[in-house]
């Protein structure tokens, strides 16, 4: 009987390593597996790193360019609005002299229409002012007329 009993524990012993071979071999197998995927890993978060490592490059890039264009474009602000400004008084003062101009005009048709028609004067000689003031006179009473035939064309 105790060599039935050592050949019957000798049979299991044989199957017990035949399982144990088994399972290292599936073990193998998977640790195999295991140690791609983990160089895998490893190799796509390198890539990951080395992606984010130049995303931020970028962004400071960005962030470099967006304060130099801020800055290029708060100075041409200033200066557009400088010259609206200058633009604006510029405006102003043109309408004054074109209210002072029209003026002159209706005060001198107010004397010339109160005025019996008389001789002209000898011309004194002119300087370079009196030119200037002599053609603003002729500019003014052009555009008089002007406003006038347009009223006389809307009157009739």
């Amino acid at each position: 009987m105790s060599s039935a009993i050592n050949t019957l524990a000798d049979c299991l012993l044989a199957v017990l390593l035949v399982a144990t071979i088994a399972s290292c071999v599936a073990l193998s197998r998977r640790i195999t597996r295991l140690k791609s995927d983990e160089s895998a890993m490893r190799k796509t978060v390198g890539e990951l790193m080395l992606a984010t490592e130049t995303a931020e490059r970028a962004i400071a890039g960005l962030r470099t360019t967006l304060g130099d264009c801020d800055r290029t474009l708060a100075d041409r602000l200033r200066t557009a609005e400088r010259y609206a400004a200058d633009l604006a008084d510029q405006v102003a003062a043109g309408e004054t002299v074109m209210s002072r101009i029209a003026r002159i005009v209706d005060s001198s048709r107010e004397a010339t229409s109160l005025e019996p028609r008389a001789e002209p004067a000898p011309a004194a000689p002119k300087g370079l002012n009196d030119d200037r003031l002599g053609a603003a006179v002729r500019a003014a009473q052009a555009l008089s007329d002007r406003a006038a035939r347009r009223r006389e064309g809307r009157a009739a």
